[in-house]
């Protein structure tokens, strides 16, 4: 029998967010098509993410994520301007933890609350490559890391809560520590990480654990888990995926566009990408490049690794190296499926964000809409519903 997270009666959310390009956008898997001169790369600009912003509230989503690195503007920043050009779009602000102390991050999210009208959703990162951390001036190793996000998320829940904090950890001390004012509403955490101690953290602290796009195999065995690490801790998680999206009217046009996503990267890119995700620390990023490792490559179907889902963006980029790879209606029936095995936040992009959001929005979430009521009127037990976290 396959196994399901959400229990039978239990109301079920679907939440629907999209990525928001702060490095800038392209038409491509790696600034469109690598080495032509004259290649198209729409750039980061503050006008560009505005319009892009407006287009995926359009479409219907519940927040954008803000992602972090060393290419990207930062998060808190972006948020806090976009929050003009928006009404109802919510910010999933990624950031890493060691880079400012927990009683500023606290404060500074209270205020960000405040700015966007409630809108924040902070998506903590804690960094998978040491070299980059240093660059930073972070010289912490991931062990190190992940102790220190936990002392960090300890000490934010709990001024969050209203309390006057001493505290003597191994990485931060305070003294009579406490805000003057209480973010409201107190904004979800959201973490991602597939090492032990990520897991342990994560079912301490946060409340959706964040997933790259594997298989249902891999998702099934990794919720199983994150379920008993939240028992043992007397807590429950929400979980997401975070997958890119290629769909188009039919089955052979989307895996037509793929190929030619893959096929425009030059070798010598491929090869360099290659090399630098090897280069990783992080236990995710090695999940994600064993979906790849050691295929042959004759076609590019032979880098789906389960029905619709595509390892082919993994060969070029870090991080999500996945892609749901379908028709319309495919592209829905899979996320359905996902969100059958327990996964309710989903964070999707494409190539590029601006014409993608629109693509998904008007052309698979209605027929994701569809197949929840079809689910809801075949359950045996009436009581079940779902509910979404769109507009």
């Amino acid at each position: 029998m396959p196994f399901c997270n959400h229990p039978k009666g239990q109301a079920v959310s679907l939440e629907l967010n999209w990525y928001l390009p702060t490095h800038g956008d392209y038409h491509g898997l790696a600034n469109n098509q690598v080495g032509h001169p004259d290649a198209l790369v729409r750039p980061n600009a503050p006008r560009y993410l505005a319009q892009v912003a407006k287009a995926i509230e359009y479409a219907g989503f519940h927040a954008i994520l803000i992602p972090t690195s060393a290419t990207c503007h930062d998060g808190w920043v972006t948020a806090a301007a976009l929050s003009r050009h928006t009404t109802r779009l919510k910010f999933l602000v990624a950031f890493r933890p060691g880079f400012v102390l927990p009683a500023v991050a606290a404060q500074t999210a209270q205020s960000l609350q405040a700015i966007t009208g409630g809108r924040l959703l902070l998506n903590v990162v804690t960094g998978g490559d040491s070299a980059d951390q240093r660059s930073y001036g972070d010289f912490l190793d991931h062990t190190q890391r992940y102790e220190r996000a936990a002392e960090f998320l300890d000490i934010v829940s709990r001024l969050w809560d209203g309390e006057t904090l001493n505290y003597h950890g191994a990485y931060y001390q305070l003294a009579q520590a406490r805000l003057r004012r209480l973010p409201a509403p107190r904004p979800p955490l959201y973490f991602g990480g597939a090492s032990g101690i990520a897991e342990t953290v994560a079912a301490k602290h946060v409340d959706t654990y964040l997933l790259w796009g594997e298989t249902p195999d891999m998702v099934r065995d990794r919720l199983q888990r994150m379920n008993a690490l939240a028992a043992q801790a007397g807590r429950t998680l929400r979980y997401g995926f975070r997958v890119h999206v290629i769909a188009r009217d039919t089955e052979a046009q989307a895996w037509a566009e793929a190929d030619r996503l893959l096929r425009e990267v030059p070798k010598h890119y491929l090869d360099a990408a290659q090399r630098a995700v090897g280069n990783k620390e992080s236990v995710g990023q090695s999940r994600m490049s064993s979906l790849h490792a050691g295929k042959t490559i004759n076609h590019v179907r032979d880098l789906e690794v389960y029905p619709n889902l595509w390892a082919g963006v993994g060969l070029v980029r870090s991080g999500a190296g996945t892609a749901l790879v379908g028709s319309h209606q495919q592209v829905a029936e899979r996320i359905e499926e996902f969100h059958q095995l327990g996964l309710d936040s989903f964070i999707l992009s494409g190539y590029p964000n601006l014409e993608e959001t629109l693509r998904i929005g008007e052309e698979v979430v209605p027929l994701l809409r569809h197949l929840q009521h079809t689910d809801r009127t075949r359950t045996a037990n009436p009581t079940q519903e779902a509910t979404w976290a769109l507009n």
